[in-house]
């Protein structure tokens, strides 16, 4: 009786340990089931109408060809040029006003609390809705920007910023500025907060100014987060969409055109699928490639300030 009870023991644990198993797979099923239907099978499609030339009428498969014809075009490289300075210039200024904020906010100063109150409407008032707000303000004729130059007597003629080139994609940047700020200057603030006070107070009290303090202490201490911040600002301003089409349709003369509105043009606009689905890919791999770089570039951070 006790060899046989002795031997069931390891029989009942591995049922146990399948039951287990299985009852791990059953919980991630619908979150696996999730990502092969909206990321891993749209990917693969895309993947494969990369290599053909559908539209509307039909498709045939031309291997590299819409590869070969985008590499090939100075066009494409000018807009990949374009999207790049355009998301280093809005990811930048976004850190440095996002820092700049918070440490007002983080400040022990008077109203404060109504303040971090008025950082929320750009990042609650939906996106559509602000840009319409922005365009409008752009607007030469009716425009609160070129009413107020012309008062102050800064102008003497109505300004249509979106109608020329750099002023165009200048003011776009702005208005991206604008939308995206309020989500970083909550990110630092939180982790300003989350800064010991007792270092604070050694470095007062051995003399250090505001600014040393500033630099010393709070920048090495939240830097983890700011570059964290650093890219998935960079992720999303790479794939803002709705701010440019709204304001230019990447316009005047593409100075407004990144790779996902050119590629929104080419596939949706002009419905060369094939073509389109080619940049589609180009997005998907220079993000890859951009982001494991940041990723090892993060993680020599964390390690550098003892992040765990």
């Amino acid at each position: 009786m006790t060899l046989v009870a002795e031997g069931a023991a390891p029989e009942r644990m591995q049922r146990r340990e399948m039951s287990e198993r299985a009852f791990a797979w059953l919980l991630i099923s619908p979150a696996l089931l999730f990502i092969l239907v909206i990321v891993v099978w749209p990917l693969a499609e895309t993947i494969r109408l990369s290599f053909t030339d559908a539209t509307l009428g039909g498709e045939n498969f031309v291997g590299v060809a819409n590869y070969a014809a985008l590499f090939a075009d100075p066009k494409f490289w000018q807009t990949v040029g374009r999207t790049f300075y355009w998301m280093a210039l809005a990811v930048s200024l976004k850190l440095i006003v996002g820092l700049i904020g918070a440490s007002l906010l983080n400040a022990a100063i008077p109203g404060k609390a109504l303040f971090r109150v008025l950082v929320m409407p750009p990042w609650v008032i939906p996106v559509a809705i602000g840009v319409i707000g922005w365009k409008w303000m752009y607007n030469g004729y009716f425009g609160l920007i070129s009413g107020l130059l012309q008062e102050f007597g800064l102008v003497q003629d109505r300004v249509a910023l979106l109608a020329t080139k750099t002023s165009a994609f200048y003011s776009a940047i702005v208005t991206d500025v604008w939308v995206g700020t309020p989500m970083v200057t909550l990110f630092f603030l939180a982790a300003m907060q989350g800064v010991s006070k007792d270092l604070y107070e050694a470095a007062w009290v051995d003399g250090a100014s505001r600014w040393y303090r500033f630099r010393r202490i709070t920048i090495p201490q939240i830097m983890p987060v700011i570059v964290s911040m650093a890219l998935l600002s960079a992720i999303w301003t790479f794939n803002s969409f709705e701010i440019i089409w709204i304001l230019t349709e990447g316009g005047p003369r593409g100075a407004t055109t990144t790779l996902i509105i050119d590629t929104y043009k080419v596939a949706i606009s002009s419905q060369r699928f094939g073509e389109g689905a080619a940049r589609a890919v180009v997005i998907v791999v220079l993000l890859a490639v951009f982001s494991l770089f940041y990723l090892w570039f993060l993680n020599r951070v964390n390690r550098h300030y003892g992040a765990k």
